[in-house]
Order: C-alpha cells, then structure tokens, then sequence
C-alpha cells in the first residue's frame, strides 16, 4: 500500500479488498488505484471545498475506476442513503473498495449496519470500525439504532 493511502485523514484497513477513510487529496486518488482499488463509494456532500474535490468523479474515471456518490447530509442521514449504500456494496461485491467520505465517520457508521443488516455479523464486531473513529452523536446513534431494528 503507498504511504499515501494510508496518510489519508482517518484511514482505516478493513481487508485486502476494502478500505475506509475520510476525503483523500487529489493525487492520492492515483495511489488508490495504484493499489488496486477498482471503485470508489464516496458518502461526502460536494458542496464544500475543504472536504471535497472540485471534480472527484472525473478525477476518478480519469484513473479507470468506477465512482459512486451516495451523498449523505451529516446532520440528517436517512434510510434512503444507507439503502443507495447498500445496493453500491452488493453490485460491487468481489471488487477492491475504497470507501470515503469527509472524516469516516458516515462511512464506519454506514458500513457497520452493512455487515450487521447484510452480512449477518454481530453488531460489537461490526462497529469496532466506527469505534476507533468516532462516538456518534444523538442523531447518528438514534440512526443507527432505527436502522438495527427493522425488518
């Protein structure tokens, strides 16, 4: 892995075909696909210069991997978002993902109901990765917790 990738603000490993992060600078989006990631899933809004990049989702094609933004309003995440997030990781499934948004925390929050509501992992596991980055706040833990219970 270039030592750029894992300089990202809040970098995370999670396996050899996933990794999360907050929002990466512009050349570290060519040692992402220098290390094999084949999508990028970003969760940020583009609507702020200091946590996104003019054009992500060209700068990405333009290194051959597939973008998809599934933006998510930090301050209000529905049901919606984590379901357009979920589908992104089903059709992706086998690929080497890269997932950001502006500091990880919509990402290890979105990802931990992934494995717990997709995958069948138990929740303490799943949200190890959302606990060594942040602690939700009210609306993210009343989010999380909705989401837990359906079905």
């Amino acid at each position: 892995m270039p030592a750029s990738c894992t300089d990202i603000y809040n970098y995370r490993p999670t396996s050899d075909g996933l990794a999360t992060s907050g929002q990466p600078r512009e050349r570290q989006l060519a040692d992402i696909a220098a290390a094999g990631y084949q999508v990028i899933i970003n969760l940020a809004l583009h609507d702020d210069p200091r946590y996104s990049l003019p054009d992500e989702a060209g700068s990405v094609h333009a290194l051959g991997l597939d973008y998809i933004h599934v933006p998510v309003a930090f301050d209000s995440p529905a049901e919606s978002d984590l379901e357009s997030f979920f589908a992104a990781m089903d059709r992706n499934r086998g690929r080497k993902i890269w997932i950001h948004c502006a500091a990880n925390m919509r990402v290890t929050a979105f990802l931990g109901l992934y494995r717990v509501l997709r995958e069948g992992w138990e929740s303490a596991r799943a949200f190890e990765l959302m606990d060594s980055v942040w602690r939700p706040n009210d609306t993210w833990s009343a989010f999380i917790a909705a989401q837990l219970k359906r079905d």
